[in-house]
């Protein structure tokens, strides 16, 4: 009756999260190798044949790199919008999907599978919402800002697979042309560090168990950093940073009462209100407002835009 949740990589050089229950399972993103895949899956005492559907979050390469052999192996269902597949690269296009909407549950199995919009640097991205047994589990990754679709849906996770993508120091103060690093912080890029521990601080649910820190740059972040960040303000929420070139362990969620209205919309209440350090350098003090998505405020890129850097 639990729901099983795992990273097989997070990271520019590939995307993929495992999430199922003890019949069925699906992969956010499949951002690294078929072999890869399936490697780290048996490592985990899982196999592909698990694995039932694949959603895709957007067209970059680290999110797809390894769904064409994993769609011509297992003849699996993949689920993209239509803009995101019409963006695919040259020959890619052909790869049978079936389109999704924002707030359309899709049903894999006992799984129900939640399309929630973003920002990001794609033409048509999407975070996802899975439930199971009342048990609902967030990815959200490669978004640039907070809205309130990723606050009103963090604010239900039992789970959640959350970007912490760089320090903002650091990425100040890195080798990354100025175009790079003012596309990465510009509300279309990525989370910082110390955007994602806001979120955490003032809209983590007090039935949180796990919280998954994702997609960490190589170049602009350091795993000890987001550690030492999190660690101590992170109440009975276990804290994990998801790796670049290794699976996380296989955490288990226990099947869930259903969710009263005030438990969707209540943070935790810090009523110690510790003094945080956001970063381990000096801190920036850049930061971005929550905004609402609109059409009016959506944004496109080019067309032939497919790799990645963050």
């Amino acid at each position: 009756m639990s729901l099983s949740i795992a990273s097989l990589n997070s990271g520019s050089n590939g995307n993929c999260y495992y999430i199922g229950n003890a019949t069925e399972g699906v992969l956010i993103d499949a951002g690294i190798s078929c072999r890869e895949t399936e490697r780290r899956l048996k490592r985990l005492g899982l196999s592909m044949k698990m694995v039932k559907a694949i959603f895709i979050t957007h067209e970059h390469a680290d999110h797809i790199n390894g769904l064409p052999k994993l769609v011509k192996k297992y003849y699996l269902p993949v689920y993209m919008t239509q803009l995101t597949k019409s963006n695919l690269r040259a020959g890619w296009k052909e790869i049978r999907a079936t389109p999704f909407r924002a707030y359309e549950p899709i049903a894999i199995g006992n799984l129900s599978i939640t399309a929630i919009p973003k920002f990001h640097d794609a033409v048509d991205p999407h975070s996802f919402m899975v439930s199971y047994n009342h048990i609902q589990v967030g990815v959200f990754t490669d978004t640039g800002r907070f809205c309130e679709h990723l606050i009103k849906n963090f604010q239900q996770c039992h789970a959640a697979f959350l970007e912490s993508n760089y320090d903002e120091v650091m990425l100040e103060k890195g080798g990354y042309p100025q175009h790079l690093k003012d596309r990465i912080r510009n509300g279309h890029g990525h989370l910082s560090n110390k955007q994602a521990l806001q979120l955490f601080l003032n809209h983590r649910p007090p039935f949180m168990s796990h919280l998954i820190l994702s997609h960490l740059s190589a170049n602009n972040n350091k795993p000890e950093i987001v550690e030492e960040l999190f660690k101590g303000v992170a109440g009975d929420t276990e804290i994990v940073i998801a790796q670049r070139k290794k699976e996380t362990i296989l955490y288990h969620l226990p099947a869930a009462l259903p969710l009263r209205p005030s438990e969707i919309t209540r943070p935790v209440n810090n009523k110690t209100k510790p003094k945080i350090q956001l970063s381990l350098f000096d801190e920036s003090k850049n930061q971005q407002s929550i905004v609402s998505y609109s059409p009016e405020n959506a944004f496109t890129i080019n067309e032939n835009h497919t790799t990645h850097r963050g």
